[in-house]
């Protein structure tokens, strides 16, 4: 007996077709026309570059003040993911290049309800692939339907001269944050009410940062004295030492209202009075900020 192999040839070749069509590359991209980068924070205290991507949402390189001025990088999803999963981030090289294979960079969790996020090494991988011309491109599985695949690509066109703004805006920004100014002890020269160099220069730090922040919610400055003067002297000091940091940060433009001062005199020592140590400690003032 001989079988026919033809209709169980043709069978496969039917099934893998229809299998092979049934999935997909939903790819997201601008294109050359529609490519666009822009500096929409610039700041001393924070700088941020954004990317349309046309149907899906935007990509976003952002850093804030501080020492390191690291840079973060977020995938606004309009369509945020219902699973979690993981997201390959491949360099893509541009298609004059052909033939030269997309190089992996990492991979990015995906989290249920969240936005895309990548910290400072793989961002500045990222930028640096695009001021190539090489094009940073997402590749994940579709979490709402199961045979499609996604691609989210960061187009290089017009991306450099932004790139260079951001880099400037990086540049001028404070190096240093809010953290490391919402607390700060100063202290005074004996007999004076001349803060010490070092508290002079910190009290001009926090000047500097209050110029740009405009979400200070309140500044609380606490006044304290050593125990040497007289103790009804020493408070009223601490009471005057209070306002004139208080009127010096008014005249940074900051709303006076947001200001509470205090004069505690002598009390609340923090060392003892009888040396010269001690007694340089407790004649301090501390400043409290707090911000929306």
């Amino acid at each position: 007996m001989k079988f026919s192999l033809l209709p169980l040839s043709l069978s496969l070749m039917s099934l893998f077709a229809a299998t092979h069509t049934s999935a997909a590359m939903r790819e997201y991209t601008a294109t050359a026309d529609t490519s666009n980068w822009n500096m929409v924070k610039t700041s001393r205290l924070e700088c941020q570059l954004n990317h349309e991507v046309p149907y899906y949402g935007e990509a976003i390189f952002s850093t804030t003040a501080s020492k390191n001025k690291d840079i973060n990088f977020n995938l606004d999803m309009v369509v945020r993911p219902d699973n979690y999963s993981i997201a390959g981030l491949k360099a893509v090289p541009p298609h004059w290049r052909a033939g030269i294979p997309a190089r992996d960079l990492a991979n990015m969790k995906l989290l249920r309800k969240f936005d895309g996020e990548l910290g400072n090494k793989t961002a500045w991988e990222m930028l640096t692939e695009l001021e190539k011309g090489y094009q940073p491109t997402f590749y994940y599985q579709d979490w709402q339907n199961s045979a499609d695949k996604i691609a989210v690509g960061l187009s290089s066109v017009n991306f450099k001269q932004a790139y260079w703004a951001f880099l400037q805006c990086r540049d001028a920004m404070l190096p240093y944050s809010f953290e490391d100014i919402s607390f700060t002890v100063m202290n005074y020269e004996p007999n004076s009410s001349n803060l010490t160099k070092t508290s002079q220069k910190r009290l001009e730090k926090i000047a500097e940062y209050l110029k740009y922040d405009t979400s200070i919610a309140s500044i609380s400055i606490s006044s304290y004295t050593d125990s040497y003067g007289g103790r009804w002297n020493n408070l009223e000091l601490s009471k005057k030492r209070a306002k004139a940091i208080k009127d010096y940060i008014v005249s940074l433009g900051i709303d006076e209202n947001k200001i509470d001062t205090e004069g505690y005199g002598e009390k609340r020592h923090v060392a003892s009075n009888d040396n010269i140590l001690g007694r340089n400690t407790n004649r301090r003032l501390v400043i409290q900020i707090a911000k929306m």
